[in-house]
């Protein structure tokens, strides 16, 4: 297997648009390790461990996939959506009070819900007055948003955000600390939809856009990085553990190359240049949360060059400083077997404050069937244990 031993220069300016160094750490070098098509790191499977999935729903001959998550504060109510559909679709909402061992019917949504072009995504939203908001967001042109100001219980119709649009619009949004209410969503484009009656050019373009009040308006997006080259695309944001920086990890979608990650250190206003993710963490659609010991883990679709697992819902473990450092991470999952080529695995992840996560996904399930929505739970004192059993996959 062909080793590329990478060398970043963290203080790069001038190669992304509004790039520029990093402060105190200008002309700093840091070697990291090598970029592998595969990866060398345990692999736990979870596929036949039924005992922790939970059917969240099923309709027979009817495609339901794409779903996303949100856990309110509760630690108990969780709110699934997800389109019947390959993206496109009527939105489904369903609400577990459970913590996700058990799943409501589907709930009533305001009847333009039935219009939506895109993959639904939801998130939890809080202005500066402390007012707690469940936005959700409905992509291609043009983006919509629809609004919850008591939990789910009611929905405002989709509107329209702005005279642009997108692919998988705000698939990932975090906190800044600019300012209370401040906050940044990503998603990508690929020359369709940012404007209407737009047209494929083969570049994809990475986006960022900003709210200063609570999620309610949401500023003109700014190119991040595009290229002909690399496809990066659906980003997912995770904040290192001191707070300082934030990393976005990216799908790319040419599959000449393994997934992205770039950086910033002044929440959001400028990048690094992207740079290769290990195998181990190379697939699509990345979403990650913390486990009470600081370590992340990470669920995506499993798009790893040289994989046992490609095509699968799969999941990675290790720390922060593993991204930062492009080291591979402590193990992988294989949390179901999708009977799917490709088809498969845009997450919700979930973590309780007992350190139980509640991974949500589609997949094709059953042979023959269309794909529906499942979810796996875990922790990783229990996969600490199996871990210990295992030896490292072949190459």
């Amino acid at each position: 297997m062909k080793q590329r031993w990478m060398l970043v220069l963290i203080a790069l300016s001038g190669i992304l648009p509004g790039s520029m160094t990093w402060g105190e750490r200008a002309q700093t070098e840091t070697v990291i390790s090598p970029v592998l098509r595969g990866y060398s790191i345990p692999l736990i499977d979870l596929s036949d461990h039924y005992y922790c999935q939970t059917l969240v729903d099923y309709e027979a001959g009817q495609y339901l996939g794409h779903p996303t998550t949100v856990l309110l504060e509760d630690d108990k109510t969780m709110i699934c959506v997800y389109p019947k559909g390959h993206g496109r679709g009527a939105i489904v909402m369903k609400r577990s009070t459970d913590a996700g061992l058990t799943w409501s019917q589907r709930l009533a949504v305001p009847d333009n819900w039935t219009s939506s072009k895109e993959v639904p995504t939801i998130h939890r939203v809080v202005d500066a007055q402390g007012k707690k908001r469940l936005i959700l967001f409905s992509g291609l042109y043009p983006a919509r948003m629809a609004v919850s100001e008591d939990d789910g219980q009611t929905w405002s119709p989709l509107q329209k955000v702005g005279d642009w649009g997108g692919i998988v619009v705000m698939g990932c949004l975090t906190e800044l600390k600019t300012g209370k209410g401040h906050y940044m969503a990503m998603f990508h484009d690929d020359g369709r939809f940012f404007k209407e009656n737009g047209k494929a050019t083969g570049i994809f373009t990475l986006f960022k856009t900003f709210s200063n009040d609570g999620g309610l308006t949401w500023s003109l997006p700014e190119a991040i990085y595009q290229s002909d080259q690399v496809h990066l695309c659906e980003p997912g944001i995770i904040r290192s553990p001191d707070g300082k920086q934030l990393a976005v990890l990216l799908r790319e979608n040419a599959r000449r190359k393994n997934s992205h990650v770039i950086f910033t250190e002044d929440e959001g206003k400028t990048w690094t240049p992207p740079r290769e993710l290990p195998g181990a963490l190379t697939g699509d659609r990345h979403t990650g949360k913390y486990a009470p010991d600081g370590r992340l883990f990470i669920s995506f679709r499993d798009t790893t060059l040289e994989s046992p697992t490609q095509g699968d819902w799969v999941g990675w473990v290790g720390n922060y400083e593993d991204i930062v450092r492009g080291r591979e991470g402590q193990y992988r999952l294989r949390l179901m077997d999708n009977k799917h080529g490709w088809d498969s695995t845009y997450p919700g992840v979930e973590v309780l404050q007992d350190g139980t996560f509640v991974a949500t996904t589609y997949g094709h399930w059953t042979t023959g069937e269309q794909p529906y929505i499942m979810s796996v739970r875990f922790t990783l004192k229990e996969l600490e244990r199996m871990a210990q059993k295992l030896t490292k996959p072949k190459q």
